[in-house]
């Protein structure tokens, strides 16, 4: 009986010293990448970046993204922005959510895209076109439980490959996860 737990033991060293021993050799080889340095850079202004987004995002918005979600859908004839509280009791985020997309529908009917370049401090994709095309674009807000949603919807082609351009630039800049595919029209 002693053999055999004594064996489970060694085991259990080996298992673990093998697995140091591949850790540290891929480390070792991550770091010998020529561009190692250039990758770490990259990450740092990507987190950079992605801390500004929140945080000029907190200020346009009037919210914190901490205290809500943010969801990007695509669908057939367009796609939404969506907002919610994450606390069901938060109704200070919920109104906020609200006056922010009510606001958000109306200035991007107008061909006002000037919020979401704030918020990535960048020209957003899809948003010259949109501002352009305006007119074959339909904008409208709705409450939900938690928050709000802003669905977008056009006939137009051209229109329609601006709003996807938009909506797919959000999901990534934001993070949201979101599909980045069509989904069916809702």
């Amino acid at each position: 009986m002693k053999k055999f737990f004594f064996s489970i033991i060694v085991s259990a060293a080996l298992a673990a010293s093998v697995g140091q021993a591949r850790a540290l050799q891929d480390q070792k080889a991550i770091e010998s990448c020529p561009l190692h340095e250039q990758h770490m850079k990259d990450r740092q202004a990507e987190k950079k970046h992605h801390a500004g987004v929140n945080r000029r995002g907190d200020h346009e918005m009037g919210f914190s993204h901490l205290a809500t979600a943010h969801h990007f859908r695509l669908y057939e004839d367009g796609g939404a922005i969506e907002v919610e509280a994450l606390d069901a009791a938060d109704t200070a985020s919920r109104d906020r959510i609200r006056e922010h997309l009510f606001l958000i529908a109306r200035v991007f009917a107008e061909g006002d895209f000037a919020k979401p370049r704030a918020i990535h401090d960048q020209s957003v994709p899809g948003t010259l076109a949109m501002a352009r095309l305006k007119a074959d674009i339909s904008y409208k807000f709705e409450n939900t439980e938690r928050g709000g949603r802003v669905r977008i919807s056009t006939t137009s082609g051209e229109a329609l490959a601006a709003i996807y351009e938009f909506l797919r630039f959000q999901i990534q800049d934001h993070r949201t996860g979101d599909s980045l595919e069509v989904a069916k029209k809702q």
